[in-house]
């Protein structure tokens, strides 16, 4: 290393690094800054608790608000065993909250020396390389003059770098997006600088981070989504980390269904992702059944993530189409997940999925219906949400295929379209036709990236045996526009020779 270069030190927080481009400044204060709410106690604990987990850095936690009881109680939560950790010498509480109906006595020159020669026993008595000091709002929400925040702050982050910490201070803002801090100095006196907000977007609550500033050394830049996991902490879901470094495979996968495979010039690409759009009852979720029996047919495991039926319902329907769905979960080869919507949000809800895909491995998997989701988030929420679930699929070398609902019954376009059309590989478009008073299926395949196709739309029909891809219509005009309409036979004829083409 350059005598001049700054060194990083890694949390070990999931995402955060990436954010980061290889971890915190070392030896150098970052202010952590947020609204009530907003996790800044979680990440500031989870900092000395991912040290002492995966690098073996002892740390010392300092406290002015909450009682050293109600943080060991509140963080075991996340598998976090800190009393244990205390006793190992490896975690070292410094206590600065007020007890009950005290008051802070600010007269005279108010000082922290005290309470700095107490960090530092206990820094040097553990051997800490991390400190975490929450919060700073705390001890300086009596002052009224700013000058002696920002001394005393000086004063702090001097001792702290002298003794060679690595450090979290927490402090309060009002506004997910006015002042940086409550004091409107604490910013220039930190190193650093990281943002965590509690955004209520569209009705609905939204957690990011954003680096603001790192004296001396890059970060990436804007927010990023992040949630609180059960027995882990924060994760962050930096979109950044996603690159198009994927293998392609000309290898062939069937979609389940023959007719449907000599569409798309042999089926799916293997690591390609395919989205099945159509209105309510045109055979998306039927699709996404016979592609999983087709993978298990062939000895391939599948995974379907099922968001708008339960359990029970997708193998009634299943039976009822001639697949055995128990038996073949049975089998080992099938696994099905079903989970409202509501009960989680995006973030969780992709974090869980990536997890059990790394579980199960599967060669394909299905997801019913992404449109689902688009209710427990924002447009920028989902979108960030497709994004991230599609590169990883991608990633894994695994085929994918997404059921997305139009909002109107004759077809139309919807906001899962917009956001994740141009990332597929393939779309297959299934709409109504309105013919001579009676109502049919068609299915046509859009975009095929790198492939041959079938540009014909051809009629639909489902029965008790699944779905049946029959020839094509001649004599309806407007289908994928939404507004289906007969044409006269002779202006059909007029019509083709107008448009004749040796393109396949």
């Amino acid at each position: 290393m350059n005598g001049g270069e700054v060194t990083k030190l890694e949390t070990g927080i999931p995402g955060v690094d990436h954010i980061a481009r290889g971890g915190l400044p070392r030896n150098r204060t970052t202010l952590v800054s947020g609204t009530a709410g907003s996790a800044k106690t979680v990440l500031a604990a989870q900092f000395l608790a991912e040290g002492i987990l995966q690098y073996e850095q002892n740390g010392v936690f300092v406290t002015f608000e909450e009682s050293i009881d109600d943080i060991r109680k509140n963080m075991l939560g996340f598998g976090w065993p800190i009393a244990q950790w205390e006793s190992d010498g490896k975690w070292a509480f410094v206590d600065a909250s007020p007890e009950p109906n005290e008051a802070m006595d600010v007269a005279g020159d108010f000082d922290l020396g005290a309470l700095l020669a107490r960090i530092e026993h206990a820094a040097k008595r553990i051997g800490a390389v991390r400190l975490s000091m929450d919060s700073l709002g705390a001890v300086f929400t009596q002052l009224r003059d700013s000058s002696i925040v920002r001394r005393e702050l000086f004063r702090v982050a001097h001792s702290l770098r002298r003794l060679g910490l690595t450090s979290f201070l927490t402090a309060e803002r009002t506004d997910e997006y006015g002042p940086i801090a409550r004091f409107g100095v604490e910013e220039f006196v930190a190193d650093n600088v990281v943002i965590l907000r509690n955004i209520l977007d569209d009705e609905k609550r939204r957690r990011t981070i954003e680096i603001l500033k790192f004296r001396g050394t890059t970060h990436q830049k804007g927010e990023y989504p992040f949630t609180i996991v059960p027995n882990v902490g924060i994760v962050a879901i930096p979109l950044s980390a996603i690159e198009l470094v994927q293998k392609s495979s000309d290898i062939r996968v069937t979609s389940g269904s023959v007719e449907l495979d000599a569409m798309c010039s042999g089926g799916f690409f293997r690591d390609s992702i395919v989205l099945v759009s159509g209105a309510t009852g045109t055979g998306k979720t039927l699709m996404a059944t016979e592609f999983m029996k087709g993978g298990t047919d062939n000895g391939e495991r599948s995974l379907l993530f099922a968001f708008e039926e339960s359990r029970e319902q997708l193998f009634r329907n299943a039976s009822g189409w001639g697949i055995d769905y128990e038996d073949t979960e049975r089998t080992g080869l099938l696994r099905v997940e079903c989970n409202y919507p509501e009960s989680a949000g995006l973030e969780d809800h992709l974090i869980r999925m990536k997890a059990t895909i790394e579980e199960f491995r599967p060669n394909r998997v299905a997801v019913d219906s992404l449109s689902a989701l688009e209710r427990v988030s924002s447009n920028r929420g989902f979108r960030e949400f497709i994004i991230g679930l599609t590169s990883f699929i991608k990633h894994q070398e695994i085929v994918g295929l997404f059921t997305s609902t139009t909002t109107t019954l004759m077809g139309g376009s919807s906001i899962t379209e917009g956001h994740i059309s141009t990332i597929t590989d393939s779309i297959i478009l299934l709409r109504y036709v309105e013919t001579f008073g009676e109502m049919r299926r068609g299915l046509t395949v859009l975009k095929m990236r790198g492939s041959k196709h079938d540009k014909d739309i051809r009629e639909l029909s489902i029965d008790n045996e699944g779905m049946h891809i029959k020839g094509p219509f001649r004599d309806v005009a407007g289908i994928i526009s939404g507004n289906p309409h007969q044409v006269f036979r002779t202006e059909s004829e007029r019509l083709n020779g107008l448009f004749t083409s040796d393109e396949s």
